[in-house]
Protein backbone atom coordinates (compact mmCIF):
# COMPACT_ATOMS: atom_id res chain seq x y z
CA UNK A 1 0.00 0.00 0.00
CA UNK A 2 2.54 2.29 1.04
CA UNK A 3 4.44 1.62 -2.39
CA UNK A 4 1.62 2.74 -4.29
CA UNK A 5 1.15 5.58 -3.09
CA UNK A 6 5.15 6.96 -3.34
CA UNK A 7 5.74 8.95 -6.51
CA UNK A 8 7.50 7.20 -9.22
CA UNK A 9 10.91 8.77 -10.19
CA UNK A 10 9.70 9.64 -13.59
CA UNK A 11 6.44 11.12 -12.76
CA UNK A 12 8.57 13.65 -10.51
CA UNK A 13 10.80 14.91 -12.76
CA UNK A 14 7.65 15.00 -15.01
CA UNK A 15 5.89 17.20 -12.35
CA UNK A 16 8.97 19.51 -11.92
CA UNK A 17 9.42 20.35 -15.85
CA UNK A 18 5.56 20.90 -15.88
CA UNK A 19 6.10 23.01 -13.58
CA UNK A 20 9.26 25.07 -14.71
CA UNK A 21 7.32 25.35 -18.12
CA UNK A 22 3.78 27.06 -16.36
CA UNK A 23 6.65 29.45 -14.42
CA UNK A 24 8.08 30.39 -17.52
CA UNK A 25 5.13 31.16 -19.66
CA UNK A 26 3.69 33.29 -16.57
CA UNK A 27 7.14 35.28 -16.73
CA UNK A 28 6.58 36.13 -20.40
CA UNK A 29 2.73 36.41 -20.19
CA UNK A 30 3.53 39.29 -17.25
CA UNK A 31 5.34 41.95 -19.42
CA UNK A 32 2.82 41.45 -22.04
CA UNK A 33 -0.11 41.82 -19.56
CA UNK A 34 1.04 44.89 -18.62
CA UNK A 35 1.26 46.18 -21.79
CA UNK A 36 -2.06 45.15 -23.04
CA UNK A 37 -3.17 47.16 -19.74
CA UNK A 38 -1.48 49.96 -20.71
CA UNK A 39 -2.96 49.75 -24.57
CA UNK A 40 -6.42 49.50 -23.20
CA UNK A 41 -5.99 52.34 -20.34
CA UNK A 42 -4.56 54.59 -22.86
CA UNK A 43 -1.37 55.71 -20.67
CA UNK A 44 -0.14 58.47 -22.53
CA UNK A 45 3.96 57.62 -22.31
CA UNK A 46 3.32 54.31 -24.02
CA UNK A 47 0.68 55.91 -26.75
CA UNK A 48 3.03 59.23 -26.88
CA UNK A 49 5.98 56.84 -27.90
CA UNK A 50 4.26 54.92 -29.92
CA UNK A 51 2.69 57.41 -32.08
CA UNK A 52 6.00 59.31 -31.96
CA UNK A 53 8.17 56.20 -34.01
CA UNK A 54 5.06 55.40 -36.03
CA UNK A 55 5.55 59.14 -37.57
CA UNK A 56 9.44 58.49 -37.79
CA UNK A 57 9.29 54.99 -39.50
CA UNK A 58 7.06 55.70 -42.19
CA UNK A 59 8.57 58.86 -42.79
CA UNK A 60 11.72 56.74 -43.28
CA UNK A 61 10.52 53.95 -45.34
CA UNK A 62 8.79 57.04 -47.89
CA UNK A 63 12.51 58.33 -47.66
CA UNK A 64 14.15 55.51 -48.80
CA UNK A 65 11.79 54.33 -51.50
CA UNK A 66 11.40 50.77 -50.00
CA UNK A 67 7.84 50.81 -49.35
CA UNK A 68 7.44 47.93 -52.12
CA UNK A 69 9.66 45.77 -50.88
CA UNK A 70 8.43 45.96 -47.30
CA UNK A 71 4.96 45.02 -48.78
CA UNK A 72 6.34 42.04 -50.21
CA UNK A 73 8.22 41.08 -46.70
CA UNK A 74 4.58 41.49 -45.31
CA UNK A 75 2.69 39.26 -48.15
CA UNK A 76 5.36 36.29 -47.76
CA UNK A 77 4.97 36.47 -44.02
CA UNK A 78 1.82 36.23 -43.24
CA UNK A 79 1.14 33.60 -41.05
CA UNK A 80 -1.17 31.28 -43.12
CA UNK A 81 2.20 30.87 -45.43
CA UNK A 82 4.47 30.57 -42.44
CA UNK A 83 2.54 27.52 -40.93
CA UNK A 84 1.75 25.75 -44.08
CA UNK A 85 5.69 25.47 -44.27
CA UNK A 86 6.22 24.78 -40.99
CA UNK A 87 3.29 22.29 -41.15
CA UNK A 88 5.39 20.60 -44.16
CA UNK A 89 8.65 20.43 -42.41
CA UNK A 90 7.05 19.06 -39.82
CA UNK A 91 5.30 15.90 -41.75
CA UNK A 92 9.36 15.48 -43.34
CA UNK A 93 10.34 15.46 -39.59
CA UNK A 94 7.73 12.74 -38.78
CA UNK A 95 7.98 10.25 -41.80
CA UNK A 96 11.90 10.91 -43.14
CA UNK A 97 13.55 11.69 -39.99
CA UNK A 98 11.05 9.74 -37.00
CA UNK A 99 11.80 12.60 -35.12
CA UNK A 100 7.40 11.69 -34.14
CA UNK A 101 7.34 13.35 -30.45
CA UNK A 102 9.22 16.63 -31.92
CA UNK A 103 7.20 16.82 -34.62
CA UNK A 104 3.51 16.53 -32.81
CA UNK A 105 5.09 18.61 -30.31
CA UNK A 106 6.19 21.98 -32.64
CA UNK A 107 2.29 21.20 -34.52
CA UNK A 108 0.74 21.04 -31.69
CA UNK A 109 2.10 24.30 -30.18
CA UNK A 110 1.83 26.18 -33.29
CA UNK A 111 -1.75 25.41 -34.02
CA UNK A 112 -2.75 26.16 -30.10
CA UNK A 113 -0.43 29.45 -30.25
CA UNK A 114 -2.06 30.89 -33.82
CA UNK A 115 -5.30 30.54 -31.93
CA UNK A 116 -4.33 32.24 -28.84
CA UNK A 117 -2.76 35.16 -30.29
CA UNK A 118 -6.27 35.67 -32.61
CA UNK A 119 -7.96 35.45 -28.82
CA UNK A 120 -5.98 38.25 -27.16
CA UNK A 121 -6.51 40.34 -30.57
CA UNK A 122 -10.33 40.21 -29.53
CA UNK A 123 -9.42 40.76 -26.06
CA UNK A 124 -7.39 43.57 -26.34
CA UNK A 125 -9.21 45.17 -29.40
CA UNK A 126 -6.49 48.08 -30.22
CA UNK A 127 -7.19 49.72 -33.06
CA UNK A 128 -4.44 50.43 -36.01
CA UNK A 129 -2.00 53.54 -36.32
CA UNK A 130 -3.59 56.03 -38.33
CA UNK A 131 -1.34 57.07 -40.77
CA UNK A 132 -1.55 60.16 -43.10
CA UNK A 133 -0.47 58.94 -46.46
CA UNK A 134 -0.51 55.15 -45.12
CA UNK A 135 2.09 52.93 -46.98
CA UNK A 136 -0.24 49.84 -46.22
CA UNK A 137 -3.34 48.64 -45.16
CA UNK A 138 -3.99 45.35 -42.65
CA UNK A 139 -7.27 44.22 -41.01
CA UNK A 140 -8.57 43.57 -38.07
CA UNK A 141 -7.25 44.73 -34.28
CA UNK A 142 -3.24 45.66 -33.57
CA UNK A 143 -2.02 43.99 -30.30
CA UNK A 144 -0.66 41.64 -30.37
CA UNK A 145 1.29 42.40 -33.89
CA UNK A 146 0.30 38.73 -35.78
CA UNK A 147 3.05 38.48 -38.23
CA UNK A 148 5.63 39.28 -35.07
CA UNK A 149 3.84 36.69 -32.70
CA UNK A 150 3.09 34.20 -35.37
CA UNK A 151 7.08 34.73 -36.49
CA UNK A 152 7.90 33.88 -33.18
CA UNK A 153 6.38 31.24 -32.31
CA UNK A 154 6.96 28.96 -36.05
CA UNK A 155 10.75 30.22 -35.58
CA UNK A 156 11.54 28.83 -32.25
CA UNK A 157 9.49 25.93 -32.93
CA UNK A 158 11.61 24.83 -35.99
CA UNK A 159 14.81 25.38 -34.21
CA UNK A 160 13.21 23.21 -31.42
CA UNK A 161 12.55 20.40 -34.21
CA UNK A 162 15.18 20.23 -36.12
CA UNK A 163 17.87 21.39 -33.23
CA UNK A 164 19.15 17.22 -33.28
CA UNK A 165 19.67 17.25 -36.97
CA UNK A 166 21.92 20.06 -36.62
CA UNK A 167 26.10 20.04 -35.44
CA UNK A 168 27.06 22.67 -33.30
CA UNK A 169 27.70 25.23 -36.67
CA UNK A 170 24.19 24.33 -37.45
CA UNK A 171 22.54 25.36 -34.00
CA UNK A 172 24.45 28.66 -34.12
CA UNK A 173 22.92 29.05 -37.67
CA UNK A 174 19.41 28.10 -37.10
CA UNK A 175 19.13 30.52 -33.99
CA UNK A 176 21.02 33.38 -36.05
CA UNK A 177 18.48 32.92 -38.56
CA UNK A 178 15.66 32.77 -36.62
CA UNK A 179 16.17 35.83 -34.36
CA UNK A 180 16.91 37.58 -37.88
CA UNK A 181 14.03 36.24 -39.36
CA UNK A 182 11.69 37.21 -36.53
CA UNK A 183 13.26 40.43 -36.20
CA UNK A 184 13.14 41.55 -39.93
CA UNK A 185 8.90 41.02 -39.98
CA UNK A 186 8.61 42.95 -36.96
CA UNK A 187 9.94 45.67 -38.49
CA UNK A 188 8.85 45.41 -41.50
CA UNK A 189 5.16 46.20 -39.14
CA UNK A 190 6.84 49.08 -37.62
CA UNK A 191 8.25 50.70 -41.03
CA UNK A 192 4.74 49.67 -43.11
CA UNK A 193 3.07 51.87 -40.52
CA UNK A 194 0.56 49.24 -40.08
CA UNK A 195 1.91 48.46 -35.98
CA UNK A 196 2.99 50.16 -33.09
CA UNK A 197 6.30 48.85 -32.05
CA UNK A 198 5.19 48.07 -28.66
CA UNK A 199 2.08 45.57 -30.86
CA UNK A 200 5.84 43.93 -32.20
CA UNK A 201 7.43 43.62 -28.63
CA UNK A 202 4.50 42.01 -27.46
CA UNK A 203 4.14 39.60 -30.51
CA UNK A 204 7.98 38.87 -29.76
CA UNK A 205 7.54 38.40 -25.96
CA UNK A 206 3.95 36.37 -26.34
CA UNK A 207 5.23 33.74 -29.25
CA UNK A 208 8.21 33.31 -27.94
CA UNK A 209 6.94 32.71 -24.71
CA UNK A 210 4.54 30.19 -25.47
CA UNK A 211 6.42 28.52 -27.12
CA UNK A 212 9.67 28.07 -25.08
CA UNK A 213 7.60 27.45 -22.32
CA UNK A 214 5.78 24.41 -23.89
CA UNK A 215 9.08 23.32 -25.00
CA UNK A 216 9.87 22.79 -21.34
CA UNK A 217 6.64 21.26 -20.30
CA UNK A 218 7.53 18.85 -23.39
CA UNK A 219 11.25 18.01 -22.29
CA UNK A 220 9.53 16.25 -19.08
CA UNK A 221 7.19 13.84 -21.69
CA UNK A 222 9.90 13.19 -24.61
CA UNK A 223 10.87 9.58 -24.19
CA UNK A 224 14.92 9.07 -24.50
CA UNK A 225 14.85 7.15 -27.91
CA UNK A 226 12.22 9.45 -29.47
CA UNK A 227 15.19 11.70 -31.11
CA UNK A 228 19.41 12.07 -30.95
CA UNK A 229 20.74 14.94 -29.44
CA UNK A 230 20.40 17.22 -26.64
CA UNK A 231 16.95 16.60 -24.84
CA UNK A 232 17.38 20.48 -23.91
CA UNK A 233 17.48 23.79 -25.92
CA UNK A 234 20.43 25.29 -24.75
Amino acid sequence: MVDQLETRPGDAARAGRLGRGVLAMVLFAVPVTLLAFAVRQQFDPLVHADEDVIRAATDATRSAGIANELRVLQEVSQPIWLYCAATALCAWAFFARKLRYRAVWAFVTMMVSWNVGLLIKLLVQRARPVVDDPISHSPGYSFPSGHAFNAAVVATAVVFLVWPLLGRVGHRVSVALAVLGVLLVGLDRVLLGVHFPSDVLAGFLLGGGITFSSWLGFIGRTPSTSSVGPSHPA
